[in-house]
Formats: C-alpha cells, sequence, structure tokens
C-alpha cells in the first residue's frame, strides 16, 4: 500500500519536472534565436571556437569526424528503420508507429527551422563545405531526439536502474559528444548546437506526450 502511494507522488513529479525543462528548453531556444540569428551577437560562439580550437589535435579531430557520423542521416535513417522493423516484429506496433511519427516529424521540423532562420554556417570548416542553414544543428536535434526515444524505451525494460542510469547517460553523452563534434569541424556554431539540443529535448517530450494522449482517447472511445 505505501508503494502505491510512493508511487502516484513519484508520478507528477516527474511529469512536473520534465514540463518544467521542456518551458526552459523552449525559452532557451527563443533566447538564442534572438540574440545570435536576429541581433547577430557572436560572443558566445567565438569564444567556444577559440576555446576548442586551442584545444585542437589532428587525432581530435578525426575522432570528431567518427562522432559526427553517429548524428548524421546516412546513420540516424537505418537505425530508425532497424528500431521500427525491431519493434514490428516484436509486435509492439503502437511503439513503431510512434516512433516512426516522431522521426519524420522531427526530420521536417529540422528542415522548416533551417529554412525559416537562413543562418549561414560558420567560415573555413575543417573537412568539407555545406550548403545547407546551419540554426539549428540538425546533428544535434536529431541525434537528442533519437536517443531519447532509445532512453524511454530502455525505461520501459525490465532491467537493473543501475544499468538503466549507465546507458542512459552514456546515450546522452554521446548525443552531446556529436553536438561538440559539429562545432569543433566548424561546421556549426556554439549556438546551433545548444539550440539543436533544446528543440530536440522539447520535440521528443511534446511528441511522446501528445501520441499519448492521442492514445488515451482511443482507448476510451
Amino acid at each position: 500500500m505505501s508503494e502505491t502511494k510512493e508511487q502516484a507522488k513519484e508520478i507528477p513529479l516527474k511529469i512536473l519536472t520534465a514540463g518544467f525543462v521542456f518551458f526552459v528548453a523552449i525559452f532557451l531556444f527563443a533566447f538564442l534565436a534572438k540574440i545570435v540569428v536576429l541581433d547577430k551577437k557572436d560572443l558566445f560562439d567565438t569564444t567556444a571556437f577559440s576555446f576548442l580550437h586551442s584545444h585542437t589535435t589532428p587525432f581530435i579531430i578525426k575522432l570528431m569526424e567518427v562522432f559526427t557520423f553517429f548524428g548524421s542521416t546516412t546513420f540516424l535513417f537505418p537505425a530508425y528503420v532497424v528500431l521500427v522493423g525491431f519493434l514490428l516484429l516484436k509486435r509492439q506496433i503502437r511503439w513503431a508507429v510512434d516512433i516512426a511519427i516522431i522521426g519524420i516529424s522531427s526530420e521536417l521540423l529540422k528542415l522548416f527551422l533551417k529554412n525559416f532562420f537562413h543562418r549561414h554556417r560558420p567560415d573555413l570548416p575543417l573537412i568539407k563545405t555545406l550548403q545547407s542553414y546551419s540554426f539549428p544543428s540538425g546533428h544535434a536535434l536529431s541525434s537528442f531526439i533519437f536517443f531519447s526515444i532509445l532512453v524511454y524505451l530502455l525505461w520501459k525494460k525490465d532491467l537493473k536502474p543501475a544499468w538503466k542510469w549507465i546507458i542512459s547517460i552514456l546515450l546522452i553523452l554521446s548525443s552531446i559528444a556529436i553536438g561538440i563534434s559539429r562545432i569543433v569541424l566548424r561546421y556549426h556554431y556554439a549556438s546551433d548546437v545548444l539550440a539543436g539540443f533544446c528543440m530536440g529535448y522539447s520535440w521528443v517530450i511534446f511528441s511522446l506526450w501528445l501520441l499519448n494522449k492521442i492514445h488515451i482517447r482511443t482507448k476510451m472511445q
């Protein structure tokens, strides 16, 4: 009985925390858009470039190339296909459809935001020149959403909490490493990456909340 009461207290706290961080992320995204895109203030970005440049070596550049691959469409599209296919084989139709919706909608969101803000990429990239727009970072946004989905599914599994925490932290750190790689390779400004993380978190939380509401209403009908 006491266990049930504890769980009842815990669930609202999780929802409140997720909701609070959601609004903070939306506010931070809007703040970054105003400061760096509209007002064109670049102190944060130039400081980040300067700091990372002073710690960049040929080995670091090679390592960042590896990390940046895992945030690319070349990796993420097949990863989504494998994940959705695996869930379909497991007859978890609802999760397969939901993840497909989140993946497709996040790609459309990324394209919309890039074309809306029209921010040009940094000069002198270390590897190759990219023609698409810079704000927000698609690698940061897309990888954060994908790895957050994996974390969400992980916590639905019957694993020891310690393993859940370890794997979750590794997944989120991987996403952060992908974001850092975009700055080191000069494909993105630091503000692009931070905005990508903010929007990635906001979108995955909003999508899971909305899809869950739709499923609850469908069951009630």
